[in-house]
């Protein structure tokens, strides 16, 4: 993999922060493989994460939004020592995932349900930046001829 220096653009740019931990955190970040999760997309405005974690109950998962980076740990507790596994082919061991969210996107709801911890997220654009129509007004066009007319009968002066 490659690994690209932005330093330079950066050393020129201010308010951009947020774009340069995010292509820091993508360059460093190795992909996770575990828990599974899907990221779907309903709409234009909607997503939900879902991430499988059979095992685990509400009381082991912690999920928490900071800044733009949504957070789900689960801490599974160490089983007892004096199971003698033949096959042990169920992970349950302690994760973390984290997911960087765009602006104005806001966590609605969580739920686990069936083995699957469902996040749903929504895009609300505040209304100040939505775009909106701009009215178009029209004057009447002033000539040539008006300048002259109103030196004449001292309409500028009146006012």
């Amino acid at each position: 993999m490659h690994n690209y220096d932005f330093t330079p653009m950066f050393r020129h740019s201010v308010g951009f922060d947020r774009i340069q931990r995010l292509m820091a955190s993508a360059s460093a970040r190795s992909e996770a493989s575990y828990p599974p999760y899907n990221i779907e997309a309903d709409g234009e405005n909607t997503y939900r994460i879902i991430v499988a974690v059979a095992g685990f109950d509400k009381k082991d998962l912690d999920i928490t939004l900071e800044e733009d980076t949504l957070s789900i740990i689960g801490k599974k507790e160490d089983e007892a020592e004096d199971v003698s596994y033949l096959h042990r082919g169920i992970a349950g061991r302690s994760f973390q995932l984290k997911f960087n969210l765009a602006d104005h996107i806001k966590v609605h709801n969580a739920d686990l349900a069936n083995g699957e911890l469902k996040i749903d997220l929504k895009c609300e654009v505040p209304e100040a930046l939505k775009p909106r129509q701009i009215e178009i007004k029209t004057r009447q066009a002033k000539t040539l001829e008006d300048k002259p007319k109103k030196m004449i009968t001292g309409e500028d002066q009146a006012a």
